[in-house]
């Protein structure tokens, strides 16, 4: 079976004085998540941690395809949850949450997401983004209305068209799935690094295999770049058992 090693941190970034961000990172059961509260202070917090608290309960020694209704039946169980409780708080209150997820499986991987959070993969040198990002610079972006360079730094680069506990006609995760291959890398992150770290710079620190923890690289590039938000990272490697000493 492939091994895997896996890194993670979380920074409020130097122009936030709270984190509103979370991960998920389980080894054990190859589950790895990140979500970035959107709210307010104390909303976005409790969404991004009601994310997290409900899927770092999955219990080990599920199979593959429990593994992954699993994770869908909690997220959505979250959803209702949130809505509930913006409901209760009265109008205009939002607690809602973006959510990726990785489920590295033995011979295949796959993705969950909704809002502008991403999952990158490095494979033979190039780093490709896998998931598509649920916002309005990207419709924009889909439509031709804007460049990809505009949309970089769109001023509404933050407004999201779906999220978890986010007001919708229907709630739904969107996910890909694909073969996994020895030498894989992914990397989850939050806007606040996609939108700091320009994509080349992300793939020249992901190249530099071997480094102890990738996700503070990442982290700590975000921050020196003078990240506007949270910034946070999860990165996932993945080995051929060959390899079993560098898991």
């Amino acid at each position: 079976m492939l091994c895997i090693r896996s890194s993670a941190r979380t920074d409020p970034g130097p122009k936030r004085s709270h984190n509103e961000d979370t991960y998920v990172n389980r080894p054990d059961i190859r589950l790895w998540a990140v979500a970035d509260g959107a709210g307010g202070h104390d909303s976005g917090e409790v969404a991004a941690g009601l994310l997290r608290d409900t899927l770092l309960a999955i219990p080990a020694g599920l199979s593959e395809p429990k593994l992954l209704s699993e994770v869908q039946a909690r997220i959505e169980s979250v959803h209702r949850k949130l809505r509930d409780e913006a409901t209760r708080r009265g109008p205009g209150a939002t607690l809602a949450s973006t959510i990726v997820v990785l489920i590295v499986g033995v011979d295949r991987f796959t993705c969950l997401w909704a809002g502008d959070s991403r999952i990158y993969l490095m494979r033979g040198g190039r780093l490709r983004q896998l998931t598509r990002d649920h916002s309005w610079v990207q419709e924009l972006l889909d439509s031709g209305a804007i460049s990809a360079e505009q949309a970089q730094h769109h001023p509404r680069a933050n407004v999201i068209t779906r999220a978890v506990g986010a007001d919708l006609e229907s709630f739904e995760l969107d996910k890909v799935d694909d073969a996994l291959r020895p030498g894989d890398l992914f990397l989850l992150c939050c806007d606040g690094v996609s939108r700091t770290v320009p994509e080349k710079t992300l793939a020249t620190l992901l190249a530099k295999r071997g480094v102890d923890s990738p996700a503070d690289a990442l982290v700590a590039a975000a921050l020196d770049l003078d990240a506007s938000d949270n910034v946070t990272a999860v990165t996932v490697e993945v080995f051929s058992p060959a390899q079993k000493a560098a898991c």
